[in-house]
C-alpha cells in the first residue's frame, strides 16, 4: 500500500505581512544598536515590503552599514525563486549582529526586485509604488568589506521562506 500527500499553499497578504514583520524585526533591533534607520523610516520599510512581498516583486532586500562603498555589516533577506518552502523552519526574528563599529558609516536599504516585477509596464510599477511611501532610486549594493558572510536564519510563511544572510565584520 503507498499512500501520497499533496499540500497546496496560496501566498497571502497575511503571509506576507507575517514574514514582512520578521524583517521589521531585525530593523527595530538594528535601531536600538546603531540608531538607524528611524523609527519613521521602518514604518514606512515595513508597508512597503508587505505590499512588494504579497505581490512576489521582491527577489532580494537588504539592509546595512558601508563605508567608502563597503559594507560594514548588513543583512541580507533572499526570497525563494520558487517560491517553495526551502528549509522548513521558521525561526525568531533578532539575533542582530550589535559590535560593529558604525561610525561614520551610511546606513541603505536596497530591494532587488524579482522577474515577476519585471513583467509589468511602468503604469503599472507606477501604481504599486503608490500603495506605499518608499521612493527608491536605482543603485548599486556596496562591495563586501572586511569580513564573511554567514547564513543564520530562516523565515518562511504561505510556502515562501526569506533566507537571511548577515555580513560580519572580522
Amino acid at each position: 500500500m503507498t499512500q501520497s500527500n499533496t499540500v497546496t499553499q496560496t501566498f497571502t497578504r497575511t503571509h506576507a505581512k507575517y514574514l514582512a514583520s520578521k524583517v521589521i524585526g531585525d530593523l527595530y533591533q538594528c535601531h536600538t544598536y546603531y540608531e538607524r534607520p528611524t523609527e519613521a523610516d521602518i514604518v514606512e520599510y515595513q508597508e512597503e515590503l508587505v505590499v512588494m512581498l504579497a505581490n512576489g516583486y521582491v527577489s532580494e532586500y537588504e539592509f546595512g552599514f558601508e563605508r567608502s562603498d563597503r559594507r560594514i555589516v548588513s543583512w541580507q533577506y533572499r526570497v525563494d525563486a520558487r517560491g517553495e518552502l526551502v528549509g522548513g523552519s521558521d525561526d525568531l526574528s533578532g539575533g542582530i549582529y550589535a559590535r560593529a563599529s558604525v561610525a561614520n558609516a551610511s546606513f541603505f536599504n536596497f530591494m532587488s526586485y524579482s522577474w515577476k516585477w519585471s513583467l509589468l509596464t511602468r503604469p503599472e510599477q507606477n501604481a504599486v509604488k503608490a500603495e506605499h511611501h518608499v521612493q527608491r532610486t536605482d543603485g548599486e549594493l556596496p562591495m563586501d568589506g572586511n569580513g564573511y558572510w554567514q547564513t543564520d536564519r530562516t523565515y518562511t510563511s504561505g510556502g515562501v521562506a526569506l533566507e537571511r544572510r548577515t555580513f560580519r565584520p572580522l
